[in-house]
C-alpha cells in the first residue's frame, strides 16, 4: 500500500502543474529555486521576431464554477508577482500577447474556495548569423555564428536570478548544393572545393529547445574549373584526337598535347599522333580575374603489330571476304600474292590514308574481274610500323587458301 502512496504523491504537483498550459508552445522544462520548495513550467515559445508574445491558459483544480481569475506578472525589479495582467470571470481563462517573464494566476470561486498556480513563458530565439569571411581562386572561408538565447527566471523567496539551460548546434548548406568540410563541426569552415555557381550559403542554428534560426547571404562564384575530354583516348596511329571543352570561367587557354605542341585557341581542333606511346595532354586555364586551374587526359597510341591470316573466302558474303593483315600503327605495307607456279596475281604498296582506306585483295586476278581459282597462294609482305619497327624476312611469307 505505501508504494502505491508515494505514486500517488509524486504525482500529484504533475496534476497540479498540469491546469496551466501554454497554446502554441514548443516544449516546456520546469524551475529549481534554491529557496522555494515548489516546481514551476517553463513554457518555450520559438519566436521569429521582436512582435512575437506568449499565451497561456489556466483551468481551476478544484472549487466550483465560476471561478474568478486574477492574472498578475512577475516584477524582476523588486520581487513578487504584482504587475496587474487581467481579472476574469469564467470556467477557464486564457491571456494572449504575454511578454517573457513569469505569471501568476490566483482563481477563487464564491464559496471559499482559492488556489494559486505559476508558471514562465520564454519567447525562444536562438541567434545566427552567417557572412564571408575571405575569398579566393582557391577556397572560401565562411564565418558563422550560434548562440543560445537565454532564459532568466527568477526565486520568487529571494528573487534570486536563476538561467534556464539551453544549448545549440549549427549546420551550413548552400543552394544549391555545394562541397563544406564539417558543415555541423565547424562554425567558421573553408572549403577547397569552391561552388563554380553562385550561391546562397545557408546557417540553421537549433537549440536544445528544438527552435531554430536560419541566417544566408548570396555569394557569387569566382572559380574556375580545367575540364575537357578526348575522344577517342587510345587507338593506333596515325590517330587522330577531337577536344571538347567543358571549362568554366576560362578566358586564356593553353593546350600542351605532350610531343611538343601546343595551342592557346580554346577549340584545338583534331591534333594527330603518329608515334606509338602514351601522351599526356594538359590544359591550363585563366579567367578575366587570373584565377587558374589545370586538367589532363592520358592518350595511349597503340605499338605497331601485324597477323596474317592464313584462309579467306571471296564469296561476296560480306564475311571474310578479303586477304588482308590484321594490322595496328602500320606506316608502310607492301603485299605481293602468287601462284604455286610463281605467276604475281595481286600487288599491293602504300600508306598513310591510302594503307588505312585498303581493303586487302578481294581474290581477283590483277586488276581485272577475273576470279582467282581456289586452292593455296604464297605471299610475301614487308611493312614498317609508326614505331620503326621493321615486318619482313621468313616470317612474313608464307601461304594463303583461297576458298569460295
Amino acid at each position: 500500500m505505501s508504494r502505491y502512496l508515494a505514486l500517488i504523491i509524486i504525482m500529484l504537483p504533475l496534476a497540479v502543474q498540469a491546469q496551466i498550459t501554454a497554446p502554441g508552445s514548443r516544449t516546456v522544462r520546469y524551475t529549481t529555486y534554491p529557496a522555494t520548495p515548489r516546481t514551476d513550467p517553463v513554457f518555450i515559445f520559438c519566436t521569429t521576431g521582436a512582435g512575437d508574445t506568449g499565451t497561456l491558459s489556466a483551468s481551476s483544480p478544484g472549487g466550483t464554477a465560476p471561478f474568478t481569475f486574477t492574472w498578475t506578472r512577475y516584477n524582476e525589479a523588486g520581487g513578487g508577482f504584482t504587475i496587474p495582467v487581467r481579472t476574469e470571470s469564467g470556467v477557464t481563462s486564457t491571456v494572449t500577447g504575454l511578454a517573457e517573464g513569469g505569471y501568476r494566476v490566483s482563481i477563487s470561486d464564491g464559496g471559499g474556495y482559492s488556489t494559486e498556480l505559476y508558471a514562465w513563458v520564454n519567447l525562444d530565439h536562438p541567434v545566427a548569423q552567417a557572412a564571408l569571411l575571405h575569398f579566393t581562386c582557391d577556397y572560401v572561408a565562411l564565418d558563422g555564428t550560434a548562440a543560445a538565447d537565454h532564459f532568466t527566471y527568477y526565486d520568487p523567496s529571494t528573487n534570486a536570478s536563476r538561467r534556464l539551460p539551453n544549448g545549440v548546434r549549427h549546420l551550413w548548406s548552400s543552394t544549391p548544393a555545394s562541397a563544406i568540410p564539417y558543415p555541423d563541426l565547424e562554425i567558421d569552415p573553408i572549403t577547397f572545393s569552391p561552388p563554380l555557381e553562385d550561391v546562397r550559403y545557408n546557417l540553421e542554428v537549433t537549440d536544445s529547445f528544438g527552435c531554430s534560426t536560419t541566417s544566408s547571404f548570396d555569394y557569387e562564384s569566382i572559380h574556375v574549373k580545367a575540364e575537357f575530354t578526348a575522344e577517342p583516348e587510345e587507338g593506333e596511329a596515325p590517330l587522330e584526337i577531337s577536344f571538347d571543352d567543358n571549362s568554366v570561367r576560362a578566358s586564356k587557354y593553353l593546350w600542351r598535347f605532350g610531343d611538343d605542341s601546343v595551342s592557346t585557341m580554346p577549340d584545338p581542333g583534331i591534333h594527330t599522333y603518329y608515334t606509338p606511346g602514351e601522351y599526356t595532354v594538359s590544359l591550363v586555364i585563366e579567367s578575366e580575374l587570373t584565377c587558374r586551374d589545370s586538367a589532363s587526359v592520358k592518350i595511349t597510341v597503340l605499338p605497331s603489330a601485324l597477323q596474317i591470316p592464313n584462309v579467306f573466302t571471296p564469296n561476296d558474303d560480306g564475311l571474310n571476304d578479303f586477304f588482308v593483315p590484321d594490322k595496328k600503327s602500320i606506316r608502310y605495307l607492301n603485299l605481293q600474292v602468287f601462284t604455286r607456279t610463281g605467276n604475281r596475281v595481286y600487288h599491293y604498296e602504300g600508306g598513310g590514308e591510302d594503307l588505312q582506306n585498303w581493303q586487302g585483295w578481294d581474290g581477283r586476278i590483277g586488276n581485272s574481274e577475273r576470279r582467282a581459282v581456289p586452292g593455296a597462294y604464297f605471299f610475301i609482305l614487308r611493312a614498317e610500323g609508326y614505331d620503326d619497327v621493321e615486318y619482313q624476312g621468313r616470317e612474313y611469307r608464307g601461304t594463303v587458301y583461297l576458298y569460295r
